[in-house]
């Protein structure tokens, strides 16, 4: 103990904070999991001292770390990872680790960074086709499609996608959510975006990453183009926007998705009637560009958002 008093005093500390220093050392000490961790830094007690309560949250998490089963029972500050402490030149480097069980998640879930997402809900990233529900007659067609396409996409990536026409709710988007998520385990980058938050998103980019954010839409190996026909047709975003995406991919024959409320017939009024004038002859070579892209079928299924 005396040569923990002559450290402090060296280190400058006044006779009340050396105390004060000293019994919460001391108190912590009688922690097993205290002693084993700063059995494992391995550094003089004048050092360990100043981080006596980083290292009692460092032996805290330990613990409950050593008596945990699974991610659901974490107790630790940040889910899944544990606080640490290592020795460092002249002091202690704290940070954190990622625990068995979120390093598990972590490489089972990595596929995820191959889907690029905008505007969508957390529950399609992680969309799986071992998940889609099949109790309902209507979506059987549509769910026998997504499993010929991975395995045709295997064999020749110049494929047509698909335009899933439907009502509100009925999992439209998370069935192919779950395509992508499936082909995305084989390294096959895709790119779901909600069209109308993205046409917003790139009205706002007009001065910075504006090219980058088009190009890489239209260069994506499988792109979900969700709610078309949700947005407020202009002639900006149907012949500056959409018609070069879709032009792009089809030259290059890139699968290509579409996810509406409208049917094909419908998308092509919608995009008829921009800002009060009738443009029948640009409407059309939109929904030619989607014909050569995609394959259309419509799906009529129950509203599970209810």
């Amino acid at each position: 103990m005396q040569k923990i008093n002559v450290a402090i005093k060296n280190m400058g500390f006044d006779d009340k904070k050396t105390s004060l220093l000293k019994k919460e050392y001391i108190k912590a000490l009688k922690d097993d999991y205290f002693q084993k961790v700063i059995s494992s830094i391995d550094m003089p007690e004048e050092t360990l001292m100043k981080y006596t309560s980083k290292l009692e949250e460092y032996s805290n998490e330990l613990k409950n770390c050593e008596h945990c089963s699974n991610l659901l029972e974490c107790k630790n500050k940040v889910e899944g990872f544990l606080y640490v402490a290592s020795k460092g030149e002249n002091n202690i480097i704290f940070s954190y680790e990622a625990c068995k069980y979120k390093r598990k998640l972590l490489e089972e879930t990595a596929y995820y960074n191959n889907v690029y997402l905008i505007d969508i809900p957390k529950e399609i990233k992680s969309a799986s086709m071992k998940a889609i529900y099949k109790d309902d007659t209507a979506r059987i067609e549509v769910i026998k499609w997504l499993k010929e396409f991975i395995d045709d996409y295997n064999k020749n990536k110049k494929i047509r996608g698909l335009y899933l026409s439907g009502n509100f709710g009925c999992g439209k988007t998370y069935l192919i959510a779950a395509l992508f998520n499936e082909l995305a385990k084989k390294g096959v980058r895709s790119a779901i975006i909600y069209w109308p938050e993205y046409l917003r998103d790139l009205k706002s980019s007009f001065n910075e990453g504006f090219g980058e954010k088009l190009e890489y839409i239209q260069k994506i190996s499988l792109l979900l183009i969700d709610d078309i026909g949700a947005e407020n047709t202009t002639t900006w975003c149907r012949d500056e926007i959409l018609g070069p995406i879709l032009q792009y991919r089809m030259q290059e024959q890139l699968p290509t998705f579409f996810t509406s409320n409208l049917t094909m017939d419908d998308l092509e009024k919608h995009f008829s009637i921009c800002n009060g004038n009738v443009d029948v002859v640009k409407a059309r070579r939109i929904i030619e560009r989607i014909k050569q892209l995609s394959i259309y079928k419509q799906m009529i299924s129950k509203n599970r958002r209810n």
